[in-house]
């Protein structure tokens, strides 16, 4: 048709030649609004959303979801028109037949069903739910469109097979790759945290009344790492071959949860970084991670990398590397516990570090001393400031 509009896979990068379509949150005949999202990519690094270029509806689409793309490639097709006066952004507008319980109908049904619904012109409350409370699922929907039946509770098992990602096939050969080419060694150290959450309590409203932004923890240890790694070279270091190489610089990567997983950012030359530029990158990282925003170019390189596996509640874990880096450090949840202090039992918030290293560029005493002079700072954090 002479009016439709293209929709394409747009230029993610030099290297990146080809995407996977990771789902269309727009269905065909279904309105979207200029610059809202209608499809997800994803390539071997990252994941991206294409928006839709002007206002109008979906016509067709012509890649699914799990089937791949090439840069360029036209990928479905909209027609420009104004929003109907009962359409919501990205979703499809209901017929006035079904006004009436298309509102209830909504409330019982998933936002990932709904779109497979809409995608395949399935009629609100033709699908029998299966979730807490009759909520639609998107299992009932795709078992619908298959002619099955609704789940019962203790009925048939069933098994799904659904293709790897790019990017989950890439950190699966990576972390792989990791564990079988490099002597990878964990060690393990505690930290009291008083020090550090009594300095976040006495200054978290003028920091954030300046700045704009927290105080967290994530600042002290990145702080803490560059001190450490200024001190301890060979942790920040890489095997090329048979030669070693040295920064003279730290280029921190950043473990945060995104949209369609972790991603891990970097926090360039870290070491000329204050306080409230870690928290002010990390908090942006954060939110762009979520809204799958963040750059290829940022995921790129890094020299160490700091996960805190804390913010889902783990105690303890063994980080894997990130090749070709030579260590990462794992951040843990902080537990009260009691702990011996001068001689008496003292109730502490403690929390667990664990640093993973390549053994062929770390020795064992440099890796166990880089992660006491962690736990040194972080629990006398005037040190950062005093470099001593």
């Amino acid at each position: 048709m002479s009016n439709e509009i293209e929709i394409k896979v747009p230029s993610v990068g030099e290297s990146i030649s080809e995407v996977f379509i990771g789902e269309w949150y727009v269905g065909e005949n279904s309105f979207v609004v200029m610059d809202g999202n209608v499809v997800g990519l994803e390539t071997d690094k990252a994941t991206f959303d294409v928006p839709a270029p002007v206002n109008g509806t979906i016509t067709r689409v012509l890649k699914r979801a799990g089937e791949t793309a090439e840069v360029g490639e036209v990928i479905g097709f909209m027609e420009e028109s104004e929003a109907p006066a009962t359409a919501s952004a990205g979703g499809a507008t209901p017929s006035p037949s079904a006004a009436a319980t298309s509102s209830d109908d909504r409330d019982h049904v998933m936002p990932a069903a709904e779109r497979l619904m809409a995608e395949n012109s399935v009629a609100s409350g033709a699908v029998s739910g299966s979730g807490p409370g009759g909520r639609v699922l998107k299992e009932d929907v795709a078992r619908h469109l298959a002619g099955g039946s609704p789940a019962r509770s203790g009925g048939a098992r069933e098994t799904k097979s659904v293709p790897m990602s790019p990017i989950r096939q890439t950190i699966a050969n990576r972390l792989v790759s990791a564990q079988q080419t490099a002597a990878l060694l964990t060690t393990f150290n505690e930290i009291d945290m008083l020090a550090v959450k009594a300095l976040r309590q006495n200054y978290k409203d003028t920091f954030e009344k300046r700045y704009g932004t927290k105080l967290g923890f994530m600042s002290f240890f990145v702080r803490a790492i560059v001190d450490a790694l200024q001190q301890y070279p060979a942790i920040n270091a890489q095997m090329d071959g048979n030669k070693l190489l040295y920064h003279n610089y730290c280029d921190v990567g950043v473990a945060v949860g995104g949209g369609k997983g972790l991603v891990v950012p970097v926090l360039r030359n870290a070491e000329n970084m204050s306080f409230a530029e870690i928290e002010l990158a990390i908090r942006d990282f954060g939110a762009r991670a979520q809204a799958n925003k963040i750059g290829l170019e940022e995921l790129e390189g890094g020299t160490f990398t700091i996960t805190n596996g804390g913010v889902y509640g783990s105690l303890l874990s063994t980080p894997i590397v990130n090749p070709p880096q030579s260590g990462v450090l794992g951040m843990h949840g902080i537990i009260e516990r009691p702990v011996a202090v001068n001689g008496e039992v003292v109730i502490r918030p403690m929390m667990y570090v664990a640093l993973t290293y390549d053994h062929r560029v770390v020795d064992g005493k440099e890796a166990v001393s880089f992660l006491k002079r962690i736990k040194d700072v972080i629990e006398d954090p005037a040190r950062l400031i005093l470099e001593v």
